[in-house]
C-alpha cells in the first residue's frame, strides 16, 4: 500500500471517529456540537493542507526519480516558497545540473576517443569479453584487406588472415613484430581497460614496412657501394695489366708460354665477371624511378610468356593465359615491369622439376595479377628470407632478383605477395590498385 493511500485513510478514519464521538457526547448541547463540529472542520482542513505538503514532496521526488531513470537530465523544478520544498528542490536541481554537466563532458570524451580511433593511423581492433572482434578502424581493415563483415564478430584466432593469428598468442601488455609473405611487417602490441568491473583487452597494428625497408636498403645500399669501389679500384689496374700482357706479342711468340696465357685469360675472364656481378648489385641500388605510361598488362603478359616459352623448348612447361575479358591497363614502367614478370616467372621455371604449368590470371574487378606455378612450393623455413637481400636457394645464385623485383614494385606503389597454395603450388600476387585515369592503351588484335 502507498504512503499517499495510507495517509488518506488515516485522515479519514481519525475524522470519522471524531465525528461519531462528537455526535453522541455532544449532541445535547448544540453549542458545544456546534462547536465540535467546526473544531473537526478546522481539522480536515488542516489534514489537507499537511497532506499536500507531505506528499507534494514525494510526487516531486518521483517525477524527478523517473526522469533519472530515463536519463533526462533537463527536468528541473521551480521554488515553492516553502523552506522544506525549497531545499529538496535545490538538492534535486544541482543534481540534475552535475548529472547532465557529468553526461555531456562523457559523450564528448566519447565522441574524441571514437573519432580519434577512426581516423588513427594505426590499426585497432577492440575486443569484446570472450576475445571475439567487437570492432574495428578503417585503417586496421585496409592493413587486413578485410570488411568489417568480415571481421566484427569472429574471435581473434577464428579469422583466416594471418595477423589474427598472431593476435591469438600475444598476451596483454606484450609487443611483437611479425612478417607476413615476407614483406609486409607489422607491429602488434595488446593491451587492456577496465569495463564496468572487467578487463577487455584491444590491439593496436602497426605498419614498419616501409622503415624497414628503407633502413634495409640503406644498409645492404652502403656495404655494396663500399663493395664496389672497392672491387673496382682493385679490378680495374689488375685486368689492364692483363690486358697488357695478353696482347704483348712478344711474350707468346715462342709458344711455350700457352698454359701461362691461357692461366692469365681465365684470370681476366673472372675478373670481367666479377665486374657484372658487382654491377648487378649497384643497379639494384641505383635503380632509377619509373618513367610512368598507360600499360597493357595483357599485352605485356603475352610478350613477356611467348619470350619465356622460347627459353624452355624441350621442357615439358606449359604456359596458360586465364586473361579477364575486359581491358586491364596499369600506370607503370614498361621496361621495369617486363624485368619484374621475368624474374618471376624465371624462378617459376626454376622451381618445376620435370614438367609442371605456370599460369597467368587477371582479375580486372580486384585489380590483380596472379602468377602461379606447379612447382617445388615454398618451405616454411625459407619462406620469410626470399625477399631478402643476397638471400637464395640456388648454389650460384646472387640473391638479387627477388630483391629486384621488390624495389621495383615499391617504387610503382604496388602491393605484392608470394603466397603457398594448395597442393605446393606458389603464386605471386600483384595489386595493382585503382584504374588508372588517363586515356586506354589500345589493344593489339
Amino acid at each position: 500500500m502507498k504512503l499517499r493511500t495510507k495517509f488518506i485513510l488515516f485522515i479519514v478514519v481519525l475524522h470519522l471517529i471524531m465525528l461519531g464521538a462528537s455526535y453522541f457526547i455532544f449532541r445535547q448541547n448544540k453549542i458545544v456540537f456546534i462547536v465540535s463540529e467546526i473544531f473537526l472542520l478546522v481539522s480536515i482542513a488542516l489534514a489537507l493542507q499537511l497532506y499536500k505538503e507531505l506528499i507534494r514532496p514525494l510526487q516531486l521526488l518521483s517525477q524527478g526519480a523517473e526522469a533519472i531513470r530515463d536519463k533526462d537530465f533537463n527536468v528541473k523544478f521551480a521554488l515553492t516558497g516553502s523552506y522544506e520544498m525549497d531545499e529538496l528542490i535545490q538538492v534535486y536541481n544541482q543534481m540534475a545540473d552535475a548529472l547532465r554537466t557529468e553526461r555531456t563532458r562523457q559523450e564528448q570524451q566519447h565522441l574524441f576517443l571514437s573519432r580519434m580511433i577512426e581516423t588513427s593511423p594505426t590499426g585497432i581492433l577492440i575486443l569484446d569479453y570472450d576475445e571475439r572482434v567487437h570492432d574495428i578502424n578503417p585503417r586496421a581493415l585496409r592493413l587486413m584487406n578485410l570488411t568489417r563483415e568480415q571481421v566484427v564478430g569472429l574471435s581473434v584466432d577464428g579469422s583466416l588472415h594471418p595477423l589474427m593469428h598472431q593476435l591469438a598468442v600475444l598476451r596483454s601488455g606484450e609487443a611483437r613484430t611479425v612478417t607476413i609473405n615476407g614483406v609486409n611487417t607489422y607491429k602488434l602490441q595488446k593491451s587492456h581497460f577496465i569495463d564496468r568491473g572487467f578487463a577487455r583487452h584491444f590491439v593496436m597494428i602497426e605498419e614498419l614496412t616501409a622503415e624497414i625497408l628503407a633502413a634495409e636498403k640503406k644498409a645492404y645500399g652502403k656495404v655494396i657501394r663500399m663493395m664496389t669501389h672497392e672491387v673496382n679500384n682493385t679490378i680495374g689496374p689488375v685486368n689492364s695489366i692483363l690486358q697488357t700482357a695478353l696482347d704483348s706479342e712478344r711474350l707468346w711468340a715462342a709458344g711455350s708460354n700457352q698454359s701461362l696465357r691461357n692461366a692469365l685469360q681465365v684470370a681476366f675472364d673472372r675478373n670481367t665477371s666479377l665486374t657484372i656481378f658487382m654491377k648487378n648489385f649497384t643497379d639494384v641500388v641505383r635503380l632509377p624511378e619509373p618513367n610512368r605510361r598507360n600499360i597493357d598488362l595483357h599485352g605485356l603478359l603475352r610478350r613477356t610468356g611467348h619470350f619465356m616459352e622460347m627459353s624452355v623448348v624441350g621442357k615439358r612447361i606449359e604456359f596458360r593465359y586465364e586473361f579477364d575479358p575486359e581491358p586491364f591497363v596499369i600506370s607503370a614502367d614498361g621496361q621495369q615491369m617486363e624485368q619484374v614478370i621475368i624474374n618471376v616467372v624465371k624462378n617459376s621455371i626454376e622451381a618445376i622439376d620435370a614438367e609442371g604449368i605456370i599460369t597467368y590470371r587477371t582479375d580486372n574487378a580486384r585489380r590483380e595479377l596472379v602468377i602461379e606455378d606447379t612447382g617445388r612450393g615454398i618451405g616454411q623455413a625459407i619462406a620469410g628470407e626470399l625477399f631478402s637481400p643476397f638471400f637464395s636457394t640456388k648454389p650460384d645464385g646472387q640473391g638479387i632478383g627477388l630483391t629486384l623485383v621488390k624495389e621495383i614494385l615499391i617504387n610503382h606503389g604496388f602491393g605484392f605477395s608470394l603466397q603457398q597454395a594448395d597442393a605446393g603450388h606458389t603464386r605471386f600476387v600483384f595489386h595493382f590498385g585503382t584504374s588508372p585515369a588517363a586515356q586506354p592503351v589500345p589493344l593489339p588484335g
